[in-house]
C-alpha cells in the first residue's frame, strides 16, 4: 500500500499578483491541513488570464523561472509544508516566452520545468501571440510522493500527451487550466466535454487525473470570459471522485493507493497489448505524410 493524497484547487483571478499569490497560499494550506501531499493550482494564477486580447504591454509579464514571484514564494511554502507544488508561470527564456509549469518538490527544490506543447488560438484565447510552443517535450517528475506528469490546459485535449506521460511512468496526471465561455458565442458550454475528455485519459491510461480551473468573469475591452470552474479529480477508471462547482472557490482532496492502481494497470494489459508497429499514422498530420522529428519530441 502506497497512499498519496492529492488536491485540486480553484479560485477567482485578479490583476494584483501579490494578492493572488496569497490567495493561492491559503488554498494550499487548506489542502495540506486536509492531508494533501501534492496540490495543484490553476494555470497562470498570478494574474487575470491576459490572453483575451493581443496587448504588447502584457508581454512584459513574463519573467525568468529564477525571478518569478510565485516560484520564489511557493518554494518556501513547499519546504515548510512538505508539499509538492506544480506552479504555472509566464516564463521568459532568452527571446522566447513560454507557458510553463515549474515542479517544486516537497523540500522546496526545483525538479525542472515543462513548457506547454499545444498552443491554442481563437476568440478570447489568443495564446499564439503570447507563447512560443514548448520545446521540452512531455515530461515526468519523480517527486517525493509519486512520479507525476503535468500537461497545461490545451494539452488536455490531446490523448497523445497523457499517453506519453503514462508511458514514461507517470502515476498521476495533472492539468492546470484556464477555460470558460467563448466570447464569440455565448451558447457554447464546453465544461462537460472538457471533463469527459480528461476522464477518458484517466480511464485509457488507468491513471488518476487531477484538473484545476479558475472561476469568475474577466473582461478585456469588448471581450469577456466567465471561467466555469468544475475542477475535478478522476480515479484510474475515469470516474469522477471529486468535483467543484462553477462559481465557488474550492479545495478538492482525495487519496489514491498507487500500488493498488499499478496492480490494476498491469492486470488490464492496456500497455502490454499496445501495437506500436501500427501507430505510425499518429505521427502524421494528414494520415499519410510522416513528419520530421523536432527538438523535444518523444
Amino acid at each position: 500500500m502506497r497512499n498519496v493524497t492529492v488536491a485540486a484547487t480553484q479560485m477567482i483571478g485578479g490583476w494584483d499578483v501579490e494578492q493572488n499569490i496569497q490567495r493561492a497560499e491559503r488554498l494550499v494550506r487548506d489542502a495540506v491541513s486536509q492531508g494533501a501531499q501534492i496540490v495543484l493550482l490553476q494555470e497562470l494564477f498570478e494574474r487575470n488570464y491576459f490572453c483575451q486580447k493581443q496587448k504588447p504591454d502584457y508581454l512584459d509579464f513574463a519573467t525568468s523561472v529564477e525571478e518569478n514571484p510565485a516560484v520564489l514564494h511557493f518554494s518556501k511554502i513547499a519546504k515548510e509544508l512538505n508539499v509538492v507544488l506544480p506552479i504555472s508561470i509566464y516564463e521568459r527564456a532568452g527571446h522566447c516566452l513560454y507557458n510553463t509549469v515549474v515542479i517544486i518538490d516537497a523540500d522546496g527544490s526545483n525538479l525542472g520545468i515543462y513548457r506547454k506543447s499545444h498552443i491554442p488560438d481563437g476568440p478570447g484565447y489568443s495564446e499564439k501571440y503570447y507563447f512560443t510552443p514548448g520545446d521540452t517535450g512531455f515530461k515526468v517528475f519523480d517527486t517525493q510522493y509519486a512520479k507525476i506528469g503535468v500537461g497545461i490546459c490545451w494539452d488536455q485535449w490531446f490523448p497523445e500527451c497523457a499517453r506519453c506521460m503514462a508511458l514514461m511512468g507517470a502515476e498521476l496526471l495533472f492539468y492546470p487550466t484556464a477555460i470558460g465561455t467563448e466570447p464569440h458565442d455565448a451558447t457554447i458550454d464546453s465544461s462537460g466535454h472538457w471533463q469527459r475528455t480528461q476522464q477518458g485519459h484517466a480511464a485509457a491510461n488507468v491513471t488518476p487525473l487531477i484538473a484545476s480551473n479558475r472561476i469568475g468573469k474577466e473582461t478585456e475591452g469588448d471581450s469577456e470570459i466567465t471561467f466555469y470552474g468544475c475542477s475535478f479529480i478522476a480515479d484510474e477508471s475515469g470516474a469522477m471522485v471529486q468535483e467543484a462547482g462553477r462559481t465557488e472557490e474550492a479545495v478538492l482532496v482525495h487519496t489514491f493507493d498507487l500500488d493498488a492502481i499499478a496492480a490494476t494497470r498491469r492486470a488490464w494489459g492496456v500497455f502490454r497489448d499496445r501495437r506500436i508497429d501500427f501507430y505510425g499514422t499518429v505521427a502524421t498530420k494528414d494520415g499519410v505524410t510522416k513528419q520530421p522529428k523536432t527538438q523535444g519530441s518523444n
